[in-house]
């Protein structure tokens, strides 16, 4: 005999599991301090400033 199970409770299971994924996401992408913003941006503007400095004349 097969196992009855509600389909609203797994519907539900299965929202907040989407919800829980979609927060981890969030917290790697937006859960930063402000010092790791400030370090990640000038490392940009580092990188940015090195690609300028070998580009030739237009």
């Amino acid at each position: 005999m097969a196992e009855i199970i509600n389909l609203r409770t797994v519907r539900k299971q299965k929202a907040r599991a989407s919800k829980d994924d979609q927060a981890a996401q969030n917290r790697l992408l937006f859960g930063r301090t402000k010092g790791e913003k400030l370090q990640q941006a000038a490392e940009k503007a580092l990188a940015q400033k090195k690609i300028d400095g070998h580009k030739l004349k237009d």
